[in-house]
């Protein structure tokens, strides 16, 4: 059964069927015609699979990221950024980087990052000379940070499917998050340097007082919410619907650029995005359910750790499979039909769980700036208006640069684990 539902999936992939449906079809498959099981377990596995409180907060961050792109928080986060480093030759790239940092403190999710602030921060690096296929590579690959950097869609989805502390998931996403960021800007520093690119950068830069007496609101959300998730004061579901209050009453009432009509729209969208993300983890869910029944995880685990005995040789192991699994399956759906196999292995081998969890998410990121499936490539061509060929000779870099920082994660526990052990000991 299990080679007839993966033959399955890959028919149903080449046709561009979308992965929600061929995941869905693909179980309907192997329940009909290879279990006794009846039809009316697809609706109730994929409902038992979205009915989890934890899962609340991927629409109130959702709304939260659409809310701060219209209501003026992403413009101030982008002049703070400019302010601190756009001064410098490369300032407007590290720019990015710097932005997509802080906003990801609030948005939880990569593509709303790369739609807010590529529609900044592309057409001003077009302006100051930057290849619009270059500046759309750095958009993308900053963008990555938005699922590393807590609050993280995929870190809450790693925390459901293998019942870990999502509060710590978030916690050791920072240190990761930073070493990606910090890499990320000091590769533009030198790339710009030796490539003759931002030159005139300075120009567009406010003072940095003035810019942080615009941004200090905005600022102060990540601070609300990570600090009331680690202050005890609100769970990190809770915390997500204090970012959409928070970001309605600085974008409407301090700032005033969200009005009343934009917040149907603003709606609108977010409710299309919750949508597409909750089909593809109720789809997973009956999709684990279905290979929880045949065995697969039990005979995969029993494979692997009579072939593999040395816990490092397994991380090179899982590497290279979530590199490829990335190329061609969607984040969440990935780690919800993952995650619930090769943790358990990982656990075995000495691995704690939430640094497992923080190597694959930011593995299965690098599949967000990867081809055919990348969707932050996707999301900047759409901003850059540009098409994908035309990014890949300059997004090889920058896949490089967080493949080297993937490397250190992977075997220096010690990035993701230090805060954690720090405040749980």
């Amino acid at each position: 059964m299990n080679m007839v539902i993966g033959l399955s999936l890959i028919i149903l992939f080449t046709f561009g069927v979308p992965i929600a449906i061929s995941i869905i079809l693909a179980s309907i498959i192997g329940i009909e015609f290879f279990t006794r099981l009846p039809l009316l377990l697809v609706p109730q596995q994929m409902f038992i699979g979205i009915d989890k409180f934890p899962l609340m907060a991927i629409p109130f961050f959702i709304l939260a990221g659409n809310l701060m792109a219209a209501g003026g928080i992403s413009q101030r986060l982008v002049d703070l950024a400019k302010s601190i480093v756009g001064r410098v030759q490369g300032g407007l790239a590290m720019s990015c980087v710097l932005t997509c940092m802080m906003f990801a403190a609030v948005s939880g999710s990569s593509v709303a990052t790369t739609f807010a602030i590529g529609a900044i921060l592309i057409p001003a690096m077009v302006k100051h000379g930057y290849p619009k296929p270059l500046a759309a590579s750095i958009q993308a690959s900053s963008a990555e940070l938005g699922v590393l950097i807590p609050p993280s869609i995929p870190l809450i989805l790693y925390g459901v499917s293998t019942d870990t502390s999502i509060g710590q998931l978030f916690l050791a996403g920072i240190g990761p998050g930073i070493l990606i960021g910090c890499a990320l800007i000091l590769f533009l520093y030198l790339f710009c340097k030796v490539r003759g690119y931002g030159k005139d950068d300075y120009k567009d830069s406010t003072g940095f007082m003035v810019s942080v007496k615009r941004a200090w609101v905005a600022m102060l959300m990540p601070v609300v919410v990570i600090g009331g998730i680690y202050g005890g004061v609100f769970t990190p579901t809770e915390a997500s619907a204090v970012a959409v209050f928070f970001a309605l009453i600085v974008g409407g009432f301090y700032y005033r650029e969200l009005k009343v009509d934009d917040l149907w729209p603003i709606m609108r969208q977010s409710v299309v995005s919750t949508a597409a993300v909750m089909l593809i983890i109720a789809a997973a869910s009956l999709f684990s359910f279905l290979l929880s029944r045949t065995g697969l995880p039990a005979q995969i685990a029993t494979l692997v750790t009579s072939t593999i005995n040395d816990p490092l040789m397994f991380l090179l192991v899982v590497n290279a499979l979530l590199l490829v699994v990335g190329m061609f399956i969607e984040t969440s759906a990935a780690i919800l039909v993952l995650a619930p196999i090769l943790t358990p292995i990982a656990i075995q081998f000495g691995i704690h769980p939430v640094h497992f969890g923080l190597v694959m998410v930011v593995n299965l990121a690098l599949g967000m700036i990867t081809p055919p499936l990348g969707v932050n490539l996707f999301a900047a061509c759409a901003v850059a208006k540009i098409s994908i060929d035309q990014m890949l000779p300059w997004l090889v870099r920058f896949v490089l640069v967080v493949l080297a920082c993937l490397m250190a994660i992977t075997y220096m526990p010690w990035i993701s684990m230090g805060l954690v052990n720090i405040f749980y000991g």
